[in-house]
């Protein structure tokens, strides 16, 4: 089996989307940077979040049942450092963009690329972190802007310019 350190530098080749994943309800609000999340069917629409169970979120998300992904856009990356900051409080978080709602409840990114609004449909503990597989209820996207993406321990701006490029051939 391999070590922590090396798995960690194998994984820094894998390049993720930037999202902000948040919550509200009866628990109170949630919010923290994630990068690993992912599709897992279009049938019925479900992904999956992994969530560090030492992380004060990960208890309020569970109780809460809900939570949101939000995507962030290249210009976004603030947002990113802010919920990823440990010791500020969620109202300090929060203060770092316009905040509004889709039908789950959680709190929704006004100028997030795209918005998953999910019920945490079932739960998962694999080592530190709990697996939420979540039932997406709404979603709210836009395309005109770029992406950022985590790789190689920093942030990378990915649009339509780099996306062109990708696709041409020799």
């Amino acid at each position: 089996m391999i070590n922590k350190a090396t798995f960690r530098e194998a994984m820094s080749g894998l390049g993720a989307s930037v999202n902000v994943i948040t919550s509200d309800g009866a628990a109170g609000k949630a919010g923290c940077t994630a990068s690993a999340v992912c599709a897992v069917t279009d049938d019925p629409p479900t992904l999956l979040v992994c969530i560090n169970r030492s992380s004060r979120n990960n208890a309020i998300i569970r109780e809460n049942g809900v939570l949101c992904v939000n995507v962030l856009s290249a210009d976004q990356q603030h947002v990113a450092a802010r919920f990823a900051t440990k010791d500020l409080s969620m109202d300090e978080r929060y203060a770092c963009g316009e905040w509004n709602t889709l039908e789950s409840g959680a709190p929704v990114l006004a100028d997030a690329i795209s918005a998953l609004g999910c019920a945490v449909h079932s739960t998962t503990e694999v080592g530190t972190h709990t697996v939420f597989f979540c039932t997406i209820e709404a979603t709210r996207t836009r395309s005109e802007a770029d992406a950022l993406i985590y790789y190689a321990r920093n942030f990378h701006r990915v649009g339509n310019a780099a996306a062109s490029l990708a696709t041409v051939t020799p």
